[in-house]
């Protein structure tokens, strides 16, 4: 077959490493990620999450040798969770505002060190309420209007310890204005709202909840979380976000969500995460355990995607895997 009149053949562009670098429409780089650290109370304990390999709970105390870890690798952006124990949890989640509480001691204690790091919170009740639900619960419901003023007790003491994005997660209506609101009457019109946009209602929230032991008490989070059905409806949650005073949006998951991720990318002009959940680390973790699949690979080909989809964060808990690898492509 005379193939002589084919001028245009796209696999020109793609026929050595140097020539694909060159062309290479999406870089991802370790200063666009943030990487989620789970906290416990105590000190000199690392506690591994079964469901998470690689991943373990770890006391304040050896917080910074993790957050020193990742500046080495070019990662300056922490997400931090802390697991409460049930002794301190409560109807209203008054733990989460206590001064003394050791997550706020922790911001406190980290911002002091690391001053030129972004520490972003985990905004919503159920860490610290005894229904494990991320809203005030009364009678089997979760009542909206009623959660925000906890939800701004507990954000106002974060921001008083130091933490640079507030990230409420809690799903509740009007929650970015009512923060946004309470933050800048107390004088924290610098603190920021990294504000869960398009926070699903997923299967893929598992080994997050077993490393926290936050699963609700009682029913599920449908009526707060949003239908995995729905796309149009996170370009509402986006657009009541940014008119409330959002500085950031988010989808979570990221993963089976890369269409919404792109729909809120072409919507709006406010910096985007996506938030690479635990379900998904999880099962690239398990299959490569059992030899099913190259797990480097598959890691490096699902973040690209969250990013070529639109992300310009990634929230992930391959962070460090992946800074590794690019410190190492880089040399």
């Amino acid at each position: 077959m005379n193939m002589t009149n084919l001028p245009l053949r796209p696999r020109r562009n793609r026929a050595s490493e140097a020539i694909r670098t060159l062309v290479r429409e999406t870089v991802l780089l370790p200063g666009q990620f943030v990487y989620p650290i789970f906290m416990e109370a105590g000190t000199n304990t690392r506690t591994p999450v079964k469901s998470m390999p690689g991943i373990d709970r770890v006391t304040a105390d050896l917080l910074p040798s993790e957050i020193e870890s990742c500046l080495k690798l070019g990662i300056s952006a922490f997400m931090l969770f802390p697991a409460v124990p049930d002794a301190l949890k409560d109807k209203t989640a008054t733990y989460s505002w206590n001064s003394e509480n050791f997550y706020l001691t922790a911001i406190r204690d980290i911002k002091t060190r690391f001053p030129e790091i972004c520490l972003i919170s985990d905004v919503a009740m159920d860490p610290y309420n005894s229904d494990g639900h991320d809203g005030f619960v009364q009678d089997g419901k979760i009542l909206n209007d009623e959660t925000l003023p906890i939800l701004a007790k507990m954000s106002l003491a974060q921001a008083e310890a130091g933490i640079d994005l507030l990230g409420p997660s809690d799903m509740m209506d009007g929650r970015v204005g009512y923060l946004r609101k309470a933050l800048d009457e107390a004088g924290y019109t610098n603190t920021g709202i990294m504000s869960y946009t398009a926070k699903y209602a997923s299967a893929f929230y598992g080994p997050f909840r077993d490393a926290l032991d936050s699963a609700p008490k009682s029913g599920d989070k449908k009526t707060y979380q949003m239908d995995y059905a729905n796309r149009r409806e996170a370009l509402r949650e986006a657009e009541l976000d940014a008119s409330e005073g959002a500085d950031m949006l988010m989808v979570k998951p990221a993963l089976s969500y890369l269409d919404v991720i792109s729909a809120v990318r072409q919507h709006s002009l406010l910096p985007l995460a996506a938030y690479n959940v635990s379900g998904e680390y999880a099962m690239i973790k398990a299959a490569a355990q059992n030899g099913w699949i190259d797990g480097h690979k598959a890691m490096l080909e699902v973040l690209m995607s969250i990013h070529r989809a639109g992300a310009d964060i990634v929230i992930s808990y391959f962070a460090k895997e992946y800074g590794e690898w690019y410190l190492k492509q880089s040399r």
